[in-house]
């Protein structure tokens, strides 16, 4: 279904689960930033009455999000550590076009916002397959069926704004260059990318 180029090595999980303060603490922090880029997106393309009305909900619902890992972090007795740049987001991000008008532009915003949802979907979705916390699959579980839902609200978004030709061409090129940047990033287990 998100037909990702390159598929996570399910030995991930064993590393995630050694590093749990972190990639919970990872987890809350991509969370924020989804709901930073929703809200990104509203300011920018506040003429767009579409993009506003499924953005509005997405940003609540990050935002929740973050909240709730918050409270998965304090039940283990845990904490919030610090936020780390996000290397595989920084690297997506060089992906977009230079020199396009805004609107544009925009493809290549919603194109990589999905690209980010499918990863997270992927990883919580390994995470709720083969996490030896019993709690921690249903946790999982839950935030892997919301990325899909993402991932699917983005494309969607793209393809009422663009030509659904272009769209898939631009999708194409965005799975090619995220698969090189996976190929080429040091495989870390304390990030949910």
């Amino acid at each position: 279904m998100l037909g990702l180029k390159l598929a996570t090595d399910p030995r991930w999980v064993n590393i995630a689960e050694k590093s749990l303060e972190e990639i919970l603490t990872d987890h809350a922090f991509c969370e924020q930033k989804a709901a930073t880029s929703g809200i990104s997106l509203i300011i920018h393309h506040s003429e767009k009455q579409d993009l506003v009305e499924e953005m509005t909900p997405l940003v609540a619902e990050e935002w929740g999000h973050f909240r709730k890992v918050l409270k998965e972090l304090k039940k283990r007795g845990l904490n919030l550590g610090k936020q780390r740049k996000d290397q595989y987001v920084n690297l997506l991000l060089k992906l977009k076009r230079k020199g396009l008008h805004k609107e544009e532009a925009l493809l290549d915003d919603l194109l990589i916002c999905a690209m980010i949802e499918a990863r997270s979907c992927e990883r919580f979705r390994l995470l709720s397959l083969h996490c030896s916390d019993e709690d921690l699959r249903e946790f999982y579980h839950e935030f892997m069926v919301s990325e899909a839902g993402h991932y699917r609200m983005f494309i969607d978004l793209a393809k009422k704004y663009f030509p659904a030709d272009e769209v898939k061409a631009r999708w194409n090129e965005i799975l090619d260059g995220e698969a090189d940047i996976l190929k080429n990033l040091e495989w870390r287990g304390d990030r949910v990318h």
